[in-house]
């Protein structure tokens, strides 16, 4: 018999389908046996490595199904501007992080957000100027869906009074008809290649810091959305440069745009299809998002009646690329935040499905944060994934400042993040984190799933009560939910015999723990293809 290279032992193995006492036994990156404790003692040899844990959960590890990996890295190392409320503070912190970044060609900030600050107005780019005249500054904002630009990095960007908005984007203009510095959704990559463009070095080192982060958390693999409004942040040779040095401690399954054009995914495809690194498919966004109105609703806004959102792009235009993709195999994943995107998404499947005949796709709507009861079927009839983030819903600290509330109006509210009922339709659920819009942590994502309570720990039953869903089940959601949306159902997601090692130890059995406990678990074990990524020197 076949010894092992490693034994995990415990009373609390989840494995994803049942909860055992016993041991696992791993050998080649691979799971060879789950058994009873006295079974497993014959899988020990003398060089084999045994860890031997009491009342802690041991279970696969978290599958982010959804985040940004390079913008992360990004947003690591560059000014935080989240807990600014002005935009004369946001100015300050960033001029604060420029003079102690001098080498830097471009300023780059994250998170900031006029819908927090004390003036809910979009700031204007003389803000910066009278901070940062000299150099280019490229502010992404929380969503990741508008950008704040000073002059200089409006020069450089050769943006002025006569440059016309992009197809589905817009550069604001003041009354003087000169751009006001605020880029949204596709106008930011007027501007991005040039702020994005990180020299290797520092990407090499942006790289390793997010891998220890994620294995730290947990995370054992992830779904990269390269794509955003309009351009693309990632490095996929530097992704196969770690992969290549047995340095991609985390499975990364990545996507690039649907735009028409397949030719790149298809070589993609060719090139990049190990379990480690891996094309997922193709990513496109039919809305925004409802904090700026720019989330196509069904109906008009509760509080803005004269809107309710539009297409990213033209339906038609998105009826052909969805239609043209399915017929090649690629899968899709689409961003839809409003109800009307969430609508408009699956009729692009239904079409694709109806043009070239029925096939195990498994397309995915991205976000859900609000569905029109006619539409909750549609997923497990189509076979469409719902790829949703929890923490979203948490958009304020307070829930008294939860707009949400004020955007859907009382008929719509019951049906925003409607987790346990689309689950309960039969839809293949899938979590992420959405990470860096929100922290990577799955914990979070937990918490609000199982508790929907803000920070301040309001409403006191959560938000929507009848959609809180069981520990079990968001667990499930952010590990055999992610395998099954990423065809890996067969290697992942579960501790099973024959599959890959990757696994997590909790620092407690968090079966046996209060719901607001979730936000102090950490993590004391983390394996990765049958090897120890990451382990707690506490432990």
């Amino acid at each position: 018999m076949d010894k092992a290279d490693m034994i995990i032992q415990g009373n609390r193995i989840f494995t994803g389908k049942e909860m055992l006492e016993g041991g696992i036994a791993i050998k080649d990156g691979k799971i060879i046996e789950v058994c009873e404790p006295h079974c497993i003692e014959q899988y020990i040899g003398s060089e084999t490595q045994v860890y031997k844990f009491d009342n802690q959960t041991i279970m696969p590890g978290f599958h982010d199904f959804h985040i940004h990996l390079t913008l992360g890295c990004l947003f690591e190392d560059y000014v935080n501007l989240t807990d600014a409320r002005s935009a004369e503070e946001t100015a300050q912190k960033v001029k604060e992080f420029a003079d102690s970044r001098p080498e830097d060609d471009w300023i780059l900030g994250f998170s900031w957000y006029h819908i927090f600050w004390d003036k809910k107005e979009m700031p204007d780019r003389t803000i910066l100027d009278e901070v940062i005249p000299d150099r280019p500054v490229f502010l992404l904002n929380a969503e990741c869906h508008g950008a704040w630009l000073n002059s200089k990095a409006l020069e450089l960007a050769g943006i002025d009074e006569d440059t016309e908005n992009p197809p589905f984007g817009m550069i604001l203009k003041g009354e003087d008809g000169k751009p006001t510095g605020i880029l949204l959704e596709t106008a930011m990559s007027l501007a991005a290649d040039q702020a994005f463009n990180i020299p290797e070095k520092k990407a090499v080192e942006l790289m390793e810091r997010f891998l220890a982060k994620a294995n730290r958390l947990g995370i054992t693999s992830v779904s990269d959305m390269l794509p955003l409004p309009g351009f693309e942040v990632g490095d996929l040779s530097l992704y196969r440069r770690f992969e290549e040095e047995n340095k991609l401690t985390v499975r990364t399954f990545f996507l690039s745009p649907l735009n028409g054009d397949l030719s790149q995914a298809r070589e993609l495809r060719k090139k990049y299809h190990s379990d480690v690194l891996k094309f997922s498919g193709l990513k496109q966004f039919l809305d925004g998002v409802a904090t700026t109105y720019t989330a196509l609703m069904v109906e008009p806004y509760s509080d803005n009646p004269s809107e309710k959102g539009e297409a990213f792009l033209p339906p038609s235009l998105l009826k052909q690329w969805v239609t043209e993709a399915d017929r090649e195999g690629f899968r899709i994943r689409l961003h839809a935040c409003g109800d009307g995107a969430v609508r408009l998404g699956l009729d692009l499947y239904e079409k694709a499905k109806e043009n070239n005949g029925s096939r195990d796709s498994r397309h995915v709507i991205e976000h859900i944060e609000v569905i029109h009861p006619d539409d909750i079927d549609r997923f497990a009839h189509l076979g469409v994934v719902a790829s949703m983030q929890p923490e979203h819903m948490a958009i304020t600290e307070k829930y008294e400042d939860n707009v949400y509330l004020t955007r859907m109006g009382k008929e719509r509210d019951p049906y925003t993040w409607p987790i346990k009922t689309l689950a309960d339709s039969g839809a293949a659920m899938a979590f992420g984190s959405d990470f860096p819009v929100v922290e990577l942590n799955p914990m979070l994502e937990i918490y609000r799933a199982v508790t929907r309570k803000f920070n301040d720990r309001e409403p006191q039953e959560g938000w929507n009560p009848k959609e809180k869903i069981p520990l079990e089940e968001a667990l499930r959601y952010y590990t055999a939910g992610p395998a099954f949306g990423n065809f890996m159902e067969d290697r992942l997601g579960t501790i099973e015999k024959g599959k890959l090692a990757d696994l997590i130890v909790m620092d407690r059995d968090l079966f046996a723990i209060e719901p607001e406990q979730l936000l102090e678990v950490q993590v004391s074990l983390t394996v990765m293809n049958g090897k120890v990524v990451y382990k707690n020197k506490e432990w």
